[in-house]
């Protein structure tokens, strides 16, 4: 599947360099395995190089990729399609199980009418999962302070970074879309502010809020929807 995207939007693209780390890929592999969700199908909305495939190709057969760039590492066995994100309905044949954003959202202008069109891709009862910067960690809170900026929002990161959400608009969007059991997840990992180390594992499990730098919310789409 193809669709013109705008050289702005692909420049956009190609700044974040359509990658994610392996913390956020867990993040999302834990959210699936706690509610026991795999299936048929899975789209990985601003899919960037793929690195989600590797993590979910286990649970589900079919692994549709859509961004605004095909990006040369993107893996041969997985099925692409080209769009613009900020543009009209994502089209995909037959409704996924999952519907997955990662670190996406925040490079987006209109984030409440991405995840309705998300929440419209999905089939009635598969899940959307959505994740984006942690605005609420720590290190993010104290560079809101001092710089007047979020952590992962400073100047060097615009315009591949546009909208700062927090916790309370992920679970707002989430329950305006209709979802249900919607849940958040955190990364686990985090930067000590003012150095280049990691909290440790058991320090971030025990105040995963304030140490994680990454978010993530889960729900379900009704039967009805």
């Amino acid at each position: 599947m193809t669709s013109a995207v705008s050289p702005t939007v692909e420049g956009r693209a190609r700044q974040s360099r359509g990658t994610s780390n392996q913390a956020i890929h867990a993040m999302v592999v834990r959210a699936l395995t706690q509610r026991q969700i795999s299936g048929q199908c899975i789209a990985d909305v601003g899919c960037g190089q793929g690195d989600l495939y590797a993590a979910v190709r286990a649970r589900f057969s079919r692994y549709v990729g859509i961004d605004a760039v095909r990006y040369d590492d993107f893996p041969d066995g997985a099925e692409f399609c080209l769009l613009d994100l900020d543009g009209g309905p994502i089209p995909l044949e037959g409704s996924p199980d999952v519907v997955a954003a990662v670190e996406v959202i925040e490079h987006l202008e209109n984030p409440r009418d991405f995840m309705r069109k998300l929440v419209r891709l999905l089939k009635p009862g598969g899940w959307l999962i959505v994740t984006t910067p942690n605005q609420l960690s720590l290190l993010s809170l104290l560079t809101l302070a001092v710089k007047h900026r979020f952590q992962a929002f400073q100047d060097v990161h615009y315009p591949t970074h546009l909208t700062a959400l927090l916790e309370i608009d992920l679970r707002r969007m989430a329950s305006e879309c209709g979802l249900t059991n919607i849940g958040i997840e955190y990364s686990l990992e985090g930067r000590i502010p003012g150095t280049a180390w990691r909290y440790p594992r058991f320090l971030a499990r025990r105040f995963p809020r304030a140490l994680s730098e990454n978010v993530l919310v889960i729900g379900q789409k009704g039967a009805a929807q």
